[in-house]
């Protein structure tokens, strides 16, 4: 049984193609992130009872009232972030990997933060550790960041802020970006922010998307 759910069929692949194509159609443009979404196995993030429909762009549950985001809300941010090969990448929300995996397979160095004790356990049994040992997971405060491995070339939130945490922005190097839904109640500003020489931050903001809260300390 634990075998059967990490097998990529012709099938999976197949539905995967059409959801690239989906999300062409919705805008995404970046070649990489396009190629990522083709190439990760959706379906292995997800319970096997999600398997027929893994493919869906929608968002499913996870447990501990997380979710696994839509593909097209893993692709927009992870646009937006203008990944490079080698960037150094702080991910706020580990959840599912799914965000972290599509990062990795891009070439980013990935340092992903997890609150819910549960969820970080859960990423010991991670199918891909040895295809992406350039994913980093830890278990802590996502308001906290990781200022151990400071300065970052990105940051991502893949939560709902009620504002930007000014330890990430601090956590930052100068001339990177952070991609963050900002915002309470039912929907979220996509903002990306550019860390400018004097420390400020240049301020673009994008479409509206809807997030689980980001909740301050570690549950667990």
């Amino acid at each position: 049984m634990f075998m059967s759910k990490y097998i990529d069929s012709y099938q999976h692949k197949g539905l995967r193609k059409k959801l690239v194509d989906l999300l062409i159609e919705k805008g995404i443009t970046d070649e990489a992130v396009l190629a990522a979404i083709n190439a990760i196995p959706r379906h292995f993030f997800l319970d096997s009872a999600f398997d027929k429909i893994a493919y869906e762009d929608r968002a499913f549950p996870i447990g501990e009232g997380q979710t696994i985001s839509q593909p097209y809300t893993v692709a927009y941010q992870t646009q937006l972030l203008q990944i490079k090969k080698m960037d150094k990448v702080l991910e706020i929300g580990t959840g599912s990997i799914y965000q972290a995996t599509v990062l990795a397979e891009i070439g980013a160095r990935v340092y992903t933060i997890e609150r819910q004790k549960k969820l970080f356990e859960a990423q010991k049994n991670y199918f891909f550790k040895s295809k992406y040992p350039n994913i980093k997971f830890y278990f802590g405060d996502g308001f906290e960041g990781l200022p151990t491995f400071a300065p970052f070339d990105k940051v991502i939130i893949t939560a709902a802020a009620p504002f930007i945490p000014p330890k990430l922005v601090e956590q930052l190097k100068v001339g990177g970006m952070m991609v963050i839904p900002v915002d309470e109640g039912d929907a979220q500003r996509m903002l990306r922010l550019t860390k400018q020489s004097d420390g400020s931050m240049k301020e673009e903001s994008f479409e509206q998307f809807s997030f689980v809260p980001m909740l301050t300390g570690k549950n667990g």
